[in-house]
């Protein structure tokens, strides 16, 4: 750097920039941080700085200008301390839902006939266990007792747990597994 490099004198200028940020922010660590983000900007955009002209005047109007766009921008922002907006508006990757979908479809290829007919009939076409066991020529208690088997055999072969949720995006396939009242296996 020459000696008329506008750079060096930057540095003179820190303690009213710094004044001038706390005037706007009433608050010290954020002034901090509006003066680095403005030295930044400036440093970055040392070339449009006429030589000549006021550096206090040119850090100073960077030091605002940065300060209202940081305004407009919280104006913009939603606060989520608890994430509850963020779940609102988040949703979960189909990948994941597919990946669980094709587990699923070979554990339930492995179910015995019987098995995969009660599933069917009572989770994904909604039957009742009594309309089920008329279709299947069977007592109501045979049709629950194959769906209770059919639902621990899945779980088994898919190796969850009892409390864990088997997360799929398809509804049908979630009636199929899920009890009567439950979402989870």
């Amino acid at each position: 750097m020459s000696a008329s490099d506008p750079r060096d004198e930057i540095v003179e200028h820190l303690p009213a920039l710094r004044a001038f940020a706390l005037s706007l922010t009433r608050n010290g660590a954020l002034a901090d941080d509006m003066v680095q983000d403005a030295l930044v900007k400036a440093w970055t955009k040392i070339h449009l700085f006429e030589p000549g002209t006021n550096m206090r005047a040119w850090l100073f109007t960077i030091l605002r200008n940065t300060y209202y766009s940081n305004r407009r921008k919280a104006g913009r922002e939603v606060a989520d301390v608890d994430g509850i907006h963020t779940e609102a508006v988040s949703e979960k990757p189909a990948h994941d839902g597919r990946l669980a979908l094709a587990d699923f479809k070979v554990a339930f290829d492995q179910l015995s006939d019987q098995q995969r007919e009660a599933l069917i009939l009572v989770g994904a076409s909604g039957f009742s266990y009594e309309e089920a066991a008329g279709m299947c020529d069977c007592a109501v208690g045979t049709i629950k007792s194959r769906i209770n088997r059919a639902r621990a055999r899945l779980a088994e072969l898919m190796q969850l747990d009892e409390n864990e949720a088997l997360e799929l995006t398809d509804n049908a396939t979630m009636a199929v597994v899920a009890g009567p009242k439950s979402a989870t296996i």
